[in-house]
C-alpha cells in the first residue's frame, strides 16, 4: 500500500473514531442533563441526614437537600460517606479555631466535590476536579444558586487537593481542601478526639473507603492519562501501571523544545 494510501487510511480512521467520540459524548451529555434535571426537581432525600453529626449542625436548606439527594443519587456508598466526613471534619477544625463561615455554602461545596470521580461526569482530558466542579455548576444553576456563590463552590472543588491554594482562599473553599485531606490522609486526625471520631464513623462508616479510593484513581489513570499530568494521581499510575504513558515533569523540562 503507499503512503498516501496509508494516510489517507489513517485519516479516515482518525474521522470515525472523533464522530463516534462526539456521538457518544452527545448521548452521555444528553443522559446527564436528564439526570441533573432530575436531581433538581427531587424534594429532598430519601432518608434524611441527623441534624447533628459530633456536635456539628448538618444544613437542612433547600439547597443543602437537593444537594444530599443528588450525591447520594450518583456516588458509591462509600464516595457519599467520604463526602459527609469531609464536611464534618472541616466544620469540627474551623468551629474549633473560631472560624466564621457561610455554612450552607461549605457544605454544598463539600459533599459535592468530588463529582468528578462520578463517570458520568467525567471528560476525556479535564482533571477530577475541573470536571467535578463544572458538573457542580450545572447542577446549582438548576437550582438558580446566585452566581457568586456557584462560584465559590466552584472554586472550592476545583482547588480541594491544592491545598497550599486553598488556605489562602475564603474559609468555604479552605474548608472543602481541609476536610477532605483529613478524611483521605488522616492528616490533622490527631486534632479529632477519640469519642467524636467515632460519632462521625458511625454516622458515616468508611465502607473500604481506601480501597474504593484507589480503584478509582487507578480507572482515571487508564481512561484518561493526560488528564493525570502533573497531578499527585499520575504517581500511582506509575507505580501500579506498565508503561503509564504520562511524562513527569522533569520529563516536560528536559523535552522542552530550546537548544541549550
Amino acid at each position: 500500500m503507499t503512503e498516501a494510501h496509508t494516510d489517507e487510511r489513517d485519516v479516515t480512521r482518525r474521522t470515525l473514531l472523533q464522530r463516534g467520540a462526539g456521538v457518544a459524548a452527545a448521548g452521555a451529555a444528553t443522559a446527564l442533563a436528564g439526570r441533573l434535571a432530575a436531581a433538581a426537581d427531587r424534594p429532598g432525600p430519601a432518608a434524611a441526614l441527623p441534624a447533628t453529626v459530633a456536635g456539628v449542625r448538618i444544613p437542612d436548606t433547600e439547597v443543602a437537600r437537593h444537594t444530599v439527594a443528588f450525591a447520594r443519587d450518583v456516588s458509591s456508598p462509600s464516595l457519599f460517606h467520604h463526602v459527609l466526613r469531609s464536611y464534618v471534619f472541616g466544620a469540627l477544625v474551623f468551629d474549633r479555631q473560631g472560624a466564621r463561615y457561610d455554612r450552607e455554602l461549605a457544605f454544598v461545596a463539600t459533599v459535592l466535590h468530588d463529582l468528578g470521580l462520578v463517570e458520568a461526569f467525567q471528560t476525556p482530558s479535564e482533571r477530577f476536579e475541573v470536571d467535578g466542579a463544572d458538573a457542580a455548576r450545572r447542577f446549582l444553576h438548576r437550582l438558580r444558586v446566585p452566581a457568586g456563590r456557584v462560584d465559590v463552590v466552584w472554586d472550592a472543588i476545583a482547588l480541594h487537593t491544592s491545598a497550599g491554594i486553598a488556605a489562602r482562599k475564603r474559609p468555604e473553599i479552605a474548608l472543602v481542601s481541609v476536610g477532605s485531606a483529613l478524611d483521605f490522609t488522616g492528616n490533622g486526625l490527631d486534632r479529632i478526639p477519640a469519642d467524636v471520631l467515632a460519632e462521625v464513623l458511625g454516622n458515616f462508616p468508611r465502607l473500604e473507603f481506601k480501597k474504593v479510593a484507589l480503584d478509582t484513581v487507578l480507572s482515571l489513570c487508564r481512561t484518561k492519562p493526560m488528564g493525570e499530568l502533573m497531578h499527585p494521581f499520575a504517581e500511582v499510575g506509575r507505580r501500579h501501571i506498565p508503561g503509564f504513558p504520562v511524562p513527569t515533569v522533569e520529563d516536560l523540562l528536559m523535552n522542552a523544545p530550546f537548544t541549550e
